[in-house]
Parts: C-alpha cells; structure tokens; sequence
C-alpha cells in the first residue's frame, strides 16, 4: 500500500507537531516549595498524554490539509485461470435454430444458445480475461483482451444482432491469433472457436495460421453447432470435402497445439461442452487486480477533531474542578439570642 499527498509541500509544518511535546501551553503559578510532596505518577502520565493528543491534533489536521491518499496500484495475483478469446461465426445460418428453422418462442438461434451458456462460463472464471472475436465476411475485434466483465457482457449482447450471408475462418483464426500479441507470458492462451460450419482456408493462410498457434502455445477449441442434416465433425472419410467441418477438425488436429473438439445439436449439448472446457483450463496464472485511489483526508480530519474534543473536555473538566475548589465558603448566619 503506497500513499502520497495533493500538496506534499504542506508537510514541512509538522514540525508544529512537536510544539505541545516542548511546551505544555498551561499558565504558570507561584507555589511553595513542594519537595517534600510525593511524586503524582498518575498526573504526570496524564500530562504526557494530553501532550501527545495536542501532537496529533497538529499532526492530522496538516495531513488533511496536505490531502493524505492512497495512490491507484496494479497488486499481483496468483489464481487459476486463462486468456481467453471468443471466436464466434456470424453467418446467417447461426440465426437459425438446430432444426434449420427461424428461432420462435420456444426454440433459440444457434447463436442466442452459444451466447447464453458462454455468458454463464465467463461468469465462473473470476480471474480469466476475455476478448470477443466475430467473424462472417469480415472479422470484428468486438472487445480486446479486458478482465473487465461489463463491457464483456456488452460485446456478447451484440452478437445477438442480425448476420452476414459469408464466413471466411481463415481471417477469423487470424484475427483471434493476434490478439494475444503482447500477452503476459503466464496466461494459458484459449481461442473458443463456435460455428455451425467450416469453409476452405487458404493453403498459404493456414501457414499463417499454424505458425502463428505455435508461437503463442494457444489451446484450440472447436465447438461445432451441427445444424440437423449436415455432416458430423467426425467423418470417418480418408479425403472428406475440403469445406466440411472434418476437413477442418483434421487441419487443427495438424496444428500442432493442445486441441479438442466437441460437436453438438442442441443447447444441452452445448452446455456439456462448454463445462468441459471450463475444467480443462484451470492452469495457475499470475493476475493484476487494479485498486482505485482512496482519500484519507477526511479520516484525518476526522482524527484530528477527535483529539480537539478530547482537550476541550479536558480543559472543560479542569475549570469545573477548579470552580468548585477555589469557591469562598459562605458565613453561618447568626443565631439571635
């Protein structure tokens, strides 16, 4: 914890500090000689205490007004988690239920299934951070790399929003790739990839795309939304279509990553997969929790009218028992005969 001042020029008066410890501030009174009169331990601790009361009376009110705080600060953490990264198809066919069908009120998107259930992952990981990548005919860098829930939640909202008519993977896997650049080194790196489909990437690309994965050590992800009727991801064909989601498994099966892919035909089914990830990933990272600035101002000021109070009581007390002492005695009135 660090703690710093608005105006660190003020505090050269603590000095003031020290005058009641030299100077009591009590007026002086003629007495006897009193060295035969034993020594009032009780009255000279009581004296030193209100010394150091008047101190720190001084003391807090300058450290208020010099503006006593404490300063943001980035603390490290140890936790389990990762850096994760939402890779998310936004054709037309994600708009569309696991029937094929257009979503009603009984039946949800593809898209609105996924969107819910990886809402409910990012939820569990409190020490993870997140990035959302969507891609149709284009990529989208939706949200970059935050551990910051809202906007998170926000970026996921949005991807409830109508869909493209095109999907081209290749430029999606970059653009997800490339947002670890920069990345702290101890966080495992995830990239979530959801899609209902597959598509041809580019021999040159998927170059690219394997140097890139080797590099960053990313962990791979395929979740596969099979829409009824289409073909499984695990086809056992030696040479499937170079557009078919087998096709695509075995090119990131050839990565040369940690992979795993999951298929599945309704909500349930993805929420297994989504779990089973969340208990992959449970690798120790090192975090930064940012704490904001604190002003301590007030709690001086609070301690400073504290001691104030506590002197004037003390004098008020003083000048009651010396009232009551120091008061004449009244005459006896006269009895007549």
């Amino acid at each position: 914890m660090s703690f710093s001042f608005d105006h660190p020029e003020l505090l050269w008066l603590l000095v003031l500090a020290l005058i009641p410890l030299i100077n009591p501030g009590q007026k002086a009174h003629a007495y006897p000689w009193l060295a035969l009169m034993p020594r009032d331990l009780l009255s000279t601790c009581f004296d030193g205490f209100l010394r150091l009361v008047a101190a720190t009376c001084v003391a807090a009110l300058i450290l208020g007004v010099a503006g006593l705080h404490r300063k943001r600060d980035n603390i490290e953490r140890i936790g389990e988690g990762a850096h994760i990264v939402l890779l998310l198809d936004r054709s037309v066919s994600m708009d569309q239920t696991f029937a094929n069908r257009t979503p009603n009120g009984r039946e949800e998107s593809k898209t609105a299934a996924a969107v819910r259930l990886v809402k409910e992952l990012f939820s569990k990981r409190p020490h993870d951070q997140f990035a959302v990548v969507a891609f149709s005919t284009s990529p989208i860098l939706a949200m970059p790399m935050t551990a910051k829930r809202a906007p998170i939640m926000a970026a996921l909202d949005a991807m409830n929003r109508p869909a493209l008519a095109h999907t081209d993977i290749g430029r999606g896997l970059g653009l997800a790739l490339t947002t670890f650049e920069g990345d702290d080194q101890t966080a495992t790196r995830v990239v979530l990839f959801v899609s209902d489909g597959a598509g041809v990437i580019d021999r040159l690309v998927q170059e690219k795309i394997r140097a890139e994965a080797l590099k960053l050590n990313a962990h791979l992800y395929y979740l596969y939304l099979r829409t009824d009727g289409d073909p499984g991801l695990f086809e056992t064909e030696a040479l499937p279509d170079r557009d078919a989601p087998a096709a695509l498994h075995r090119f990131f099966e050839s990565l040369g990553v940690p992979y795993r892919a999951f298929e599945a035909d309704n909500p349930d089914a993805i929420r297994t997969a989504v779990e089973a990830i969340n208990r992959l990933e449970t690798s120790p990272t090192i975090y930064f929790e940012q704490t904001p600035r604190r002003d301590y101002s007030n709690h001086a000021y609070a301690v400073a009218l504290s001691a104030l109070l506590a002197l004037l009581a003390t004098r008020f007390a003083e000048r009651q028992l010396g009232s009551q002492t120091g008061a004449p005695r009244k005459p006896k009135a006269a009895v007549s005969s």
